[in-house]
């Protein structure tokens, strides 16, 4: 919590965090640290005093409570941890950005990435045995770097012709990193893809 003049008391930014992490169950140690303006082994501390797991815990604990399997893909397809899922309703995911993700001489994420994360839930979200990308429209905010946790969610909001039609988002922290539409049917495809409207 970078805040100006005195920092916080321990009891009040213990206080701070639980709330804090209620709202952002997926923020790292390095992420708090940052936030309350504090080391991560006081980040630690007061997280082992408190009973908090680390992030991992945390994330697998969320997606525990999912309560629908993927039926459109095999679940190890979808990009990064599948954190809920309701079938024809909404979906998402947690991905923690590695080496893997970005670009060796920025540490920024790749595009495709963050197109293949909320991609993959969008097709997840469908209930159907195979379902198939039509068309999408995302936009893309402020870059994701190396270590950063991407949250991302899929909503069906709309059916038509024949297909969802899903919002996207993807945060990292409180922070839209990417947004906009994607429109998926249920495959195999009887007309042409072109035929989804906007």
């Amino acid at each position: 919590m970078k805040t100006e003049g005195s920092p916080l008391k321990k009891s009040e930014r213990r206080m701070a965090l639980v709330r804090y992490l209620t709202e952002n169950p997926f923020a790292t140690d390095e992420q708090l640290a940052d936030y309350f303006a504090v080391s991560v082994a006081t980040i630690r501390l007061d997280r082992a005093t408190l009973h908090i797991p680390e992030v991992r815990e945390r994330t697998r604990l969320v997606a525990a409570a999912r309560q629908d399997g993927v039926r459109s893909l095999q679940e190890r397809e979808v990009v990064g941890d599948v954190l809920e899922l309701q079938l024809n309703r909404t979906a998402s995911s947690s991905l923690v950005i590695t080496p893997l993700h970005v670009f060796s001489r920025s540490g920024i994420v790749r595009g495709h990435v963050l197109f293949a994360q909320v991609n993959s839930l969008a097709t997840a979200v469908v209930d159907a045995d195979v379902a198939l990308t039509a068309k999408t429209e995302l936009r893309y905010y402020s870059p994701v770097r190396l270590g950063e946790t991407v949250v991302a969610r899929a909503d069906v909001v709309a059916r038509r012709f024949g297909a969802s039609k899903c919002q996207v988002t993807s945060r990292v922290g409180t922070e839209t990193v990417l947004d906009g539409v994607i429109w998926v049917v249920k495959g195999p495809a009887d007309r042409p893809l072109s035929s989804i409207g906007g």
